[in-house]
């Protein structure tokens, strides 16, 4: 026991971090494979239960196999158990459990929270946790039941089951549906209560934690902190671009909107330029989408949703930082200032290093899958993408990949859920600072 507790104390914030995902991983997969989690007489295997477990812990929605039709009850709910998890972080419900039995949070275990909830300081972290589980079940409670309503004329009181479970998996962003044949929400393209419910959760669980925290009490625009200005702003801009673009480039597409009204059109085009800030669903087949369009879609994605929230990608901010900070360099300017604020240099850095660590991974995990798979490279590069900002939207290739493809996958989902840096210090020594500095020396650049 002892050597257990001193290899536990020994291990960073970021391998504890990304071991608990392991282990959550693991734990699922398990309890995918027993015979009652199946409706078939064949368990699912090893694989196809561990690429689902990562995919619902990661909050991901890639699939295998269908959820609606494939897994009973019980399956379905250890699914939905791990999106929960997944999407609020093992941390956060350790130290709800740990309030709840009276336990003290020390120092260590503080820290540990702070890195992550991706919060700045550490004061106030255990009550921030706390608002945060208080909001989560507030917020999938009262959307959950609008889509109980929706649903309860179409499945009878199965729509109670079906409203819930979809908001929890909505508002963690984790795309997973119980519609069956792999359709998603493909039957209500044009239903407008349930594509604005569904995009709120979206919107919502994407938004980030510290980010609707900071307007519920601050709800002037002039008073939030320029971590939420910067979120806010660029959320913003990325459903309006994402929206008119899809609407004009897939106006004259008969088998996605073509043959819709022009409201009908708006509606799905929003719904699918909000879905790729990491929630997965669809109301039209995304394997019929122009190449344009997936290629706008891999974009949004790519960016994904805010810090501290169920979403994965390189997060809202990362993107505003490096594109204005590549237009600060163009105008000879060396301080990046926004609202009258400056952004540390520290953080720009970090921005970067984030930037190009993803497009690396996906860049060398787009190469391999390829390299397995005979698919059109525009398919490949959108799953792997996908996997990476935990989307979950896909054109169809997930459910027929081999084995190695599945693995590939699989890492691809855990490093984007658990963050690229985040992953990537997992793996080396402790972060150590150096009281040398050496001098410095110009090199040519560009």
């Amino acid at each position: 026991m002892d050597s257990m507790e001193k290899l536990f104390k020994s291990l960073s914030t970021y391998q504890i971090i990304s071991l608990s995902f392991i282990l959550m991983i693991f734990s699922g997969a398990l309890l995918l494979m027993l015979p009652f989690a199946s409706q078939g007489e064949t368990a699912l295997s090893f694989l196809d239960a561990l690429f689902t477990a990562t995919s619902a812990s990661c909050v991901t929605g890639l699939v295998v196999v269908d959820t609606g039709t494939y897994f009973t009850v019980f399956g379905q709910l250890v699914i939905i158990l791990m999106i929960q998890l997944g999407g609020l972080g093992i941390m956060t419900f350790a130290t709800l459990f740990s309030v709840a039995v009276g336990k003290k949070i020390n120092l260590q275990e503080r820290l540990r929270i702070q890195e992550s909830l991706n919060q700045g300081e550490i004061h106030g972290v255990v009550s921030f946790c706390l608002r945060i589980v208080r909001l989560t079940f507030i917020i999938e409670f009262f959307f959950g039941t609008l889509l109980a309503l929706r649903f309860i004329p179409l499945f009878g009181m199965r729509g109670i089951y079906y409203g819930y479970w979809h908001a929890i998996s909505a508002f963690c962003n984790a795309g997973f549906d119980l519609m069956g044949n792999f359709n998603s929400f493909s039957g209500f393209a044009t239903d407008i209560p349930l594509n604005l419910v569904i995009t709120s959760l979206i919107i919502l669980g994407s938004t980030g934690f510290t980010v609707m925290s900071d307007v519920i009490y601050k709800p002037k625009f002039s008073a939030l902190r320029l971590h939420s200005k910067i979120a806010l702003l660029t959320t913003l801009f990325l459903i309006i671009v994402g929206t008119i673009g899809i609407y004009y480039m897939e106006s004259t597409n008969n088998l996605t909107i073509g043959g819709l009204t022009s409201g009908e059109k708006l509606l799905t085009s929003y719904f699918q330029a909000v879905t790729p800030r990491t929630a997965g669903f669809n109301t039209i087949p995304i394997e019929n989408m122009r190449q344009s369009s997936l290629l706008l879609l891999i974009m949004l994605m790519f960016i994904g949703a805010s810090p501290a929230s169920t979403g994965g990608g390189i997060k809202t901010t990362t993107f505003a930082v490096v594109i204005l900070s590549i237009r600060n360099m163009l105008h000879g300017n060396n301080d990046l200032v926004l609202f009258d604020r400056r952004i540390d240099n520290t953080f720009v850095y970090r921005a970067f290093v984030i930037t190009v660590l993803a497009v690396t991974w996906i860049g060398v995990a787009t190469l391999f899958i390829a390299y397995f798979e005979k698919a059109a490279f525009l398919h490949v590069l959108f799953e792997v993408v996908s996997a990476f900002a935990t989307v979950g939207l896909s054109t169809g290739l997930s459910r027929n990949l081999c084995a190695a493809s599945k693995i590939v996958l699989i890492l691809t989902m855990f490093a984007g859920r658990v963050g690229i840096l985040t992953f990537a210090l997992a793996l080396t020594s402790r972060h150590r600072v150096g009281n040398v500095r050496y001098p410095k020396e110009k090199i040519m650049i560009g």
